[in-house]
């Protein structure tokens, strides 16, 4: 069997799409699953969509999700130019296409936009326009006469109008269409630029392509495709169609949800790595039912024949549970370089930011979280009394009184306002009332921060706080629960 080789082929339209990175993924996990090669290939035919700017956003996110490309335009494997408009510029394509004429499997069309638009028709509520193959009628003489005298025109495949084609997917399996619902598609356009699919099989043969990885909305198009290969006699690569991604609703993730780009996603505060490891998930699951894996794990476990036909569901709760693990599990130095700036966006005072990035790191899903776990260190918030009522610690705003009011005098009396003293000093004083933990710690901690849910304990916080701030926020605490 041949070396494994896949291809991922952008166009440069913007942000890279969580679709077109799952196409990515997976046509990098097959390659290197099989010790193959993975090729990047810019697919810039359409210059109405091209934006500037794209192909350095395409060569970012493959580096920064690690999937390292073996052939590109910045690597050259022997099979170059890796960008279409350069191989368009070389004659490539309009070669390739004038071979199918000289075949009698494509053929020059100078039909004028008039002629074109008198055949659209519409079926079943939609517009749709179906050719007549009208210029296949002309003579030689006449197709070279249009040629001379300049005459725009298009190359059309010539496809037959009875009979069925039959296509295999390793996905869907076998499919089979009738040929009277292959329009001639355009081959080449006016503008000597090939479309996308014929340009597409053109390049992938040339350049030894053997699995071909991409989304089921493309499933319709491979009956086309496989009769570009047969008609030159090409060995038609495996079709490896993903299933459509959808958002919770079921509809397709469109880019006005806020999520639909890698980029968006890390915007976001999400992790590259947490990223990569959903989006090989959206449709496709290892043997054993993993769900945290690395790159290299993945690689190791991925078997496309067991990617799913059904559409994935992009369930952003289930990415913000598998961010936090990846959080949970980072190296402390890194995630504070990364947490550094979200906790200096609400914390300009002179704390210890180490310590408060200690307090969160097992608490937040996503960065920005970090935000509101921490405001109150910043300034004591107004908060309702009611807070002190916690049934589970049998306190309520009587008890909380008494506890803050008998401890007021020991925490002015400690001079250290370490954890661990102050959790000692704390725990004396919880015996000698011989009552629980809670009973005392629940109100000092509704004191110092005035929240509900912090994300860490009573004397954590009091020792970032400091003494000074620790009394005064007790005190207020005490002034609410007098009123």
């Amino acid at each position: 069997m041949s070396k494994v080789r896949t291809r991922f082929a952008p166009s440069p339209t913007g942000r890279m799409h969580v679709g077109n990175l799952r196409t990515a993924l997976y046509a990098y996990l097959i390659a290197k699953h099989e010790g193959g090669d993975f090729i990047l290939r810019i697919e810039d035919t359409d210059q109405e969509r091209y934006v500037e700017g794209a192909v350095e956003i395409i060569y970012r996110t493959l580096e920064k999700t690690g999937l390292v490309h073996d052939e590109g335009p910045d690597k050259d494997g022997g099979v170059g130019p890796y960008v279409q408009s350069e191989r368009q510029a070389k004659g490539i394509y309009l070669e390739y296409a004038k071979k199918l004429i000289e075949k009698g499997e494509a053929y020059y069309c100078f039909c004028d936009k008039e002629r074109l638009e008198g055949l659209k028709q519409t079926v079943a509520g939609k517009e749709i326009s179906v050719y007549d193959k009208h210029c296949l009628s002309l003579s030689k003489e006449e197709v070279e006469a249009n040629l001379a005298a300049g005459k725009p025109y298009v190359i059309r495949q010539n496809n037959p109008r009875t009979g069925t084609t039959t296509f295999h997917d390793d996905i869907y399996g076998d499919i089979t269409v009738d040929n009277s619902e292959l329009d001639d598609m355009i081959l080449i356009k006016s503008d000597g630029y090939p479309t996308y699919n014929f340009a597409n099989v053109v390049d992938d043969h040339l350049m030894g392509i053997t699995h071909v990885v991409r989304g089921n909305e493309y499933l319709s198009s491979s009956p086309k495709y496989n009769r570009l290969y047969e008609a030159f006699g090409w060995e038609v690569p495996e079709y490896i169609h993903c299933p459509l991604i959808t958002n919770e609703e079921h509809q397709k993730l469109s880019k006005r949800c806020g999520h639909a780009s890698y980029e968006d996603l890390i915007d976001q505060g999400f992790l590259t790595e947490a990223v990569v490891n959903f989006v090989a998930l959206l449709g496709w699951s290892p043997s054993d039912n993993r769900e945290i894996m690395s790159l290299s794990e993945l690689v190791e476990a991925f078997d496309y024949h067991h990617i799913n036909k059904s559409p994935a569901v992009f369930d952003y709760t289930k990415l913000k549970w598998m961010n936090g693990e990846y959080i949970k599990a980072m190296d402390f130095d890194r995630f504070y370089q990364m947490a550094e700036p979200y906790i200096k966006e609400v914390v300009t005072k002179d704390y210890d930011l180490k310590k408060i990035a200690t307090l969160v790191k097992t608490r937040i899903e996503i960065f920005p979280d970090i935000k509101d776990h921490i405001d109150f260190f910043e300034q004591l918030p107004e908060y309702d009394i009611a807070m002190y009522t916690h049934k589970k610690m049998k306190t309520n705003a009587e008890t909380a009184l008494e506890v803050l009011t008998e401890i007021l005098p020991r925490l002015e009396a400690q001079e250290d306002y370490s954890n661990d003293a102050l959790y000692a000093m704390l725990c004396d004083y919880v015996a000698e009332k011989g009552c629980k933990n809670g009973y005392v710690m629940w109100p000092i901690r509704t004191a110092v921060s005035g929240k509900q849910m912090t994300p860490g304990g009573a004397t954590e916080i009091m020792e970032i706080l400091g003494k000074e701030e620790s009394l005064a926020r007790i005190r207020k605490g005490i002034e609410l629960l007098s009123k």
